[in-house]
Parts: structure tokens; C-alpha cells; sequence
């Protein structure tokens, strides 16, 4: 039974699940996502991926500053959707927007809930060192990705899965749940379970300073912290002062020193517990590069103490 949909999402995690009903046989009456934002080095006004992708497949957009206004109610209102999906949007909907479709709405949610509830659960998963995780998807309700779950699909997190990698799987992942539950959905037929009480844990959302490397951590700490924010935004220490990008770091056994100290070449640092090899780096301005590369431009000798 093809369905009357509105479409809610922002971040590159959606944009397969918007491709995937884009082919189906639902309607998508509109794509709602975040206003244009500034951005790169002119920081020109930069459209959401969702917002790209809608326009690439002639879906209609709306970008609203907010969904609290009653002219904005009015108008999704008006459209007479059956059902809203939601993925990876960046705000909450309020209650008055939840009550719009006929069946709800419903989002997919990149965790195993009521694991890592909340704004980053890829990079929380990986810096916690699950060994795997998954998608959900969950009716929605007023709080914060507490609704009853309808399915889940679970894969493991690999032993050097970065978090870019491990995203775009997820986001291919939620596009095959969605819409292989859409039938029950569309019939009425689907159930969603409460979620358990127990086993609540929040990926809050990430600041700049959960990027920094300690090297008073182990080794295997760092390398999780270096693969949560890889490929970008990086993990990030300083030398003399200097911001170093690490992209791709190795944890090694030894040889053992003080804690951010350089202890081989080409860019072995010593850690709380065993030694971070750093692999790939980049300077700020500069383009990214192997530790190899580095040391011919930008000497970093043993002995050298990164912060």
C-alpha cells in the first residue's frame, strides 16, 4: 500500500534512506531539512546532503529556521501525510509536528537502542570499544530517542573500522530496515517494543576537546579516539605548539617512555600504556600525509613531547 510521505533529515546518514523511497512506491510530498549553514573557506551558505540530494531527484524542499511556528505546522498539516520519517534531521520534533501524520512518525536511529541514545552514537560506539552496533528503527515520541523499537539490525564494528566507514554502512543498513518494515507499517501490522530500562547510555553531543589526544591514556584508547573522528574531523595533539591532525594512528607494544613523549621515528609516541604509532597526519593549512612525509619537512625528533 503505497504511502504519503514527509521526509525529515539533514546529515549524509540519510541521504540512502531518502534515495531508497525516492525508488519506492511512497509519495514523498516534501523533504524537510536544516537551512542552508556557512561553510568552507568562503564560508558560502552550504545545503544540507539531504537538501542536495532532494533537489537532484526534483523532490520539493522545505528548510524551516524552526518547526516550533504554527505557519509551519499549518503547512505540513495541509499535506496530509500518512507517515514521517526521520533520520539524522538535528532538531527535535515537537509534539504538534508528531501528531501530523496519520500513522506517526518514525525514525531510524544509528545504535542499538537504548544504547547510545542521543546526537553521536557512531563515534561513541567506537571510542567505547563496542564490538558492535546497529540501527533501529523506533515510533517516535516527546523525548529523546525513547520510543518503542520496531526492528533493529545489528553488525559487528571491525577491529580498525574508522568512523566514516562504519557510517556509511550504517546508513545503507537503515535504508534496507526501513524499508523492508514499511509493509507492516502500511498495514497497521508492524509492533513496536518498549524499550528495556536498562542498559541507557547517552552519546551526547561532541566538543572539540573530545578530539584531543592524552597521552596519558593507553595506546588502545587513542587509536579508538583517532578512528571516532576519522576521516574528519580528525583527532588532533599539539607539537611545539602546532595543531597535528591525526587521520590514522596504530597502537604497538613498545618501546615504553613518559607519556607523549616521541620514542621512535618516524612518529611513535609513548602512551599511559604502550606506544601510538601515528601513520597519517596533516598540518594545519597543509594537505594530509604519512608521518614519513612529515619528518622531511617538519623534524619531529625522539625525544620530542607532544601535548
Amino acid at each position: 500500500m503505497p504511502l504519503r510521505l514527509l521526509f525529515f533529515g539533514s546529515a549524509a546518514f540519510a541521504v540512502p534512506t531518502l534515495e531508497a523511497l525516492a525508488r519506492s512506491e511512497h509519495a514523498i510530498l516534501a523533504v524537510v531539512t536544516q537551512p542552508p549553514r556557512p561553510a568552507g573557506r568562503g564560508m558560502k551558505p552550504r545545503p544540507t546532503p539531504v537538501h542536495e540530494a532532494a533537489e537532484r531527484l526534483a523532490l520539493p524542499v522545505r528548510t524551516p529556521h524552526t518547526l516550533r511556528t504554527q505557519a509551519v505546522v499549518d503547512e505540513l498539516h495541509a499535506l496530509a501525510p500518512d507517515l514521517a520519517v526521520v533520520a539524522a534531521y538535528g532538531l527535535i520534533l515537537p509534539p504538534s509536528v508528531l501528531a501530523i501524520p496519520r500513522l506517526g512518525c518514525v525514525n531510524l536511529h544509528a545504535s542499538l537502542l537504548p544504547r547510545w541514545r542521543g546526537a553521536a552514537p557512531i563515534q561513541w560506539a567506537i571510542l567505547a570499544g563496542d564490538s558492535e552496533t546497529g540501527v533501529c528503527l523506533m515510533q517516535m515520541d516527546a523525548g529523546l530517542d525513547t520510543g518503542p523499537v520496531f526492528a533493529c539490525r545489528r553488525t559487528a564494528i571491525g577491529p580498525r573500522e574508522t568512523a566514516g566507514a562504519l557510517h556509511d554502512r550504517l546508513a545503507a543498513l537503515a535504508a534496507e530496515l526501513l524499508l523492508a518494515e514499511m509493509p507492516r507499517i502500511a498495514a497497521g501490522t508492524a509492533t513496536a517494543v518498549p524499550q528495556p530500562e536498562e542498559g541507557v547510555t547517552y552519546a551526547s553531543k561532541l566538543s572539540p576537546q573530545d578530539r584531543r589526544l592524552d597521552f596519558r591514556e593507553s595506546a588502545l584508547a587513542l587509536d579508538r579516539r583517532v578512528r571516532a573522528f576519522a576521516p574528519s574531523p580528525g583527532a588532533f595533539c599539539l607539537v611545539r605548539g602546532e595543531r597535528l591532525i591525526v587521520l590514522e594512528a596504530e597502537p604497538r607494544s613498545g618501546p615504553s617512555g613518559e607519556p607523549g613523549t616521541v620514542v621512535a621515528l618516524p612518529l611513535v609516541v609513548a602512551c599511559k600504556e604502550g606506544a601510538l604509532a601515528l601513520v597519517r597526519v596533516q598540518r594545519a593549512g597543509r594537505r594530509a600525509m604519512t608521518a614519513e612525509e612529515l619528518q622531511r619537512g617538519f623534524p619531529i625528533p625522539v625525544g620530542t613531547r607532544l601535548e
